[in-house]
Formats: structure tokens, sequence, C-alpha cells
């Protein structure tokens, strides 16, 4: 099981869209949304909280300390935040579990399992490259939401899939989000 948490972050059409694709493929997802993501997604959004809620095959209250997700004897192969807020960053990276979210992440770190984390940040201080930096040497794979442009997208939609794609392919789960690179493909552009 894929477990996706959504925290307060602009940016959640990343973790909207991956859920889509998680659906459409088949793959059993959880899902977690922090208070501030519940605000963010009606405010991004055009889409009802219960919707998002939906697309998940298990839902997990983001401040139930004893729910099943928050122990490492619960099963789930991978947690993805998609958008990871500087909180909750910072919250993982110093091992502050104070709900569900930082608390399956840490789970998630502990038990040697994958966390990628997708940080939706710019600009960024020196203390959110150091959290970034304990995360990856813990293990955890930051991915930040920076969309690439050699795959010629035509509008956000081919933005948010580039960042989708990413992910499914650390997740070894092949898509037809992320068109692989192929510079005979690449377009001369005049540089201003």
């Amino acid at each position: 099981m894929i477990i996706i948490a959504i925290t307060g972050a602009s940016g959640v059409s990343y973790g909207f869209r991956l859920l889509e694709v998680l659906k459409e493929i088949g793959i059993g997802n959880g899902l977690l949304i922090s208070k501030s993501a519940e605000t963010i997604i009606e405010y991004e959004l055009d889409e009802k909280l219960e919707d998002v809620k939906k697309l998940a095959d298990v839902y997990y209250e983001y401040d139930d300390l004893t729910s099943s997700i928050n122990s490492g004897s619960f099963k789930f192969d991978s947690l993805i935040i998609v958008p990871c807020s500087m909180k909750t960053l910072s919250a993982i990276a110093n091992g502050y579990g104070n709900n569900s979210i930082t608390r399956a992440a840490d789970v998630t770190l502990k038990e040697k399992r994958l966390l990628i984390v997708v940080p939706r940040e710019t600009p960024l201080r020196n203390v959110h490259i150091r959290n970034m930096l304990k995360i990856s040497e813990e293990g955890g794979i930051i991915l930040p939401a920076m969309p690439g442009f050699y795959n010629d997208p035509t509008d956000v939609n081919d933005m948010i899939d580039f960042i989708v794609g990413k992910i499914l392919n650390i997740l070894k789960i092949d898509n037809e989000q992320l068109k692989p690179w192929d510079n005979r493909k690449i377009k001369p552009k005049l540089l201003r």
C-alpha cells in the first residue's frame, strides 16, 4: 500500500493528481490530509474535500495518533508527502511526530521504507535546506516540485503530470505522465 499525505503548502494539485493516477491504474492507497491542507484544497482545487477523500482506498485522520498507520507493525510500502510544507518537513527532520503525518513519516524512516517528500516552497532558507539534508541522510528522497520543460508542456496539467511521473518512477510504477528524455525531440529555441 502507498500512503499519500497532503500538507498545508500550495500545490495540493500534485497530491490530488497522484491519487487520481493511482486509482486509474488500480494501486491501493491510503490518504492523510492536514488541517491546513483542507483549507488549501478548498481554495486551490475545484473539488470538494469529500471528493478528494473518495480517491483513497483508506482515509486516516490527521490528528488520530492511535491510528494503525502510526505503528511500525502496520504494513505499508511507502509514504509520499505531496506537497510538503516546511512545517511538516521540519517536524520530520527533527523527529517530532505530533500528528499522523509526521508520525507515519517517522515510522517510514525507522522501518527503512520509502519516504518521498515533495517540498513546495521558494525561496529556501538555510534551515529548510538543512532539514531536507537530514531527511535525505536517513534515506528519504527529496523531490522538489520543480517541473522540467523538456517534455514541452502545453499547460499546467502537463507540469503537474511531470512531477507525478517523477514520483511514480521512484516508486517503480510504469506511467504515461513523464515522457522520457529524448534530445532528438527538443526544439531549438531562441534564448533572449
